[in-house]
């Protein structure tokens, strides 16, 4: 793999649970891919094209063309981090943890807002709305990536500690503001509002 992760395409569907695909098949997930997790570009004549993903690797990748997103205005007004009721315990005492990747993935926004292609999986039953600015003012680095997703290692830990989540909301079967002290949860019959010119998600402070 090279250090800006595109490995030559042709390497790849030589791998075993590979084989049964082509690069014409390979090239047509990529095209039609909704998330943009994929890219191609051309090779060197001896190699052929190469495929990469745009986030999500467990292997450290230093030439990942991820804009760096310095200052609180660079950031996106909504950071949001889907997960699942199983996990939200866990969360909610240690905070988000890279898992395994090298980022904890970060979406502008909750999947059926307008925009919005990547960053979180759209059958999520939670939603973690991040304080960037205050992870930012604290050292806490944040990238996009090239298909719009928002990245972030988190501290030398790799977590987002809880102390920078500003909501959370329950998104299935209905809309429910949820305690971040871990109590009862507080109804939100509407859940987030939309402005009324149909634009970003506003959460209500």
């Amino acid at each position: 793999m090279g250090a800006d992760g595109f490995v030559p395409l042709r390497a790849l569907l030589q791998l075993p649970q590979f084989q049964s695909f082509s690069a014409e098949d390979v090239q047509r997930v990529v095209e039609t891919n909704g998330k943009q997790r994929f890219a191609l570009q051309p090779g060197e004549p001896g190699t052929g094209p190469l495929i990469r993903a745009n986030q999500g690797h467990s292997l450290q990748v230093p030439e990942l063309e991820l804009m760096p997103l310095e200052t609180p205005q660079a950031l996106p007004p909504m950071l949001a981090h889907g997960t699942f009721w199983k996990h939200w315990p866990s969360i909610l005492l240690k905070g988000l943890s890279c898992q395994g990747r090298t980022h904890i993935h970060l979406a502008p926004g909750l999947p059926e807002d307008p925009g919005i292609i990547s960053g979180m999986r759209p059958n999520c039953e939670v939603a973690v709305f991040i304080n960037g600015p205050l992870a930012l003012a604290d050292g806490i680095p944040f990238f996009r990536s090239a298909n719009g997703v928002i990245l972030t290692p988190g501290n030398t830990d790799g977590l987002l500690l809880p102390k920078y989540f500003k909501e959370a909301l329950q998104l299935r079967p209905t809309r429910k503001l949820l305690s971040l002290a871990g109590h009862k949860e507080t109804e939100c019959q509407s859940g987030p509002k939309h402005s009324s010119r149909g634009g970003r998600r506003k959460i209500q402070q």
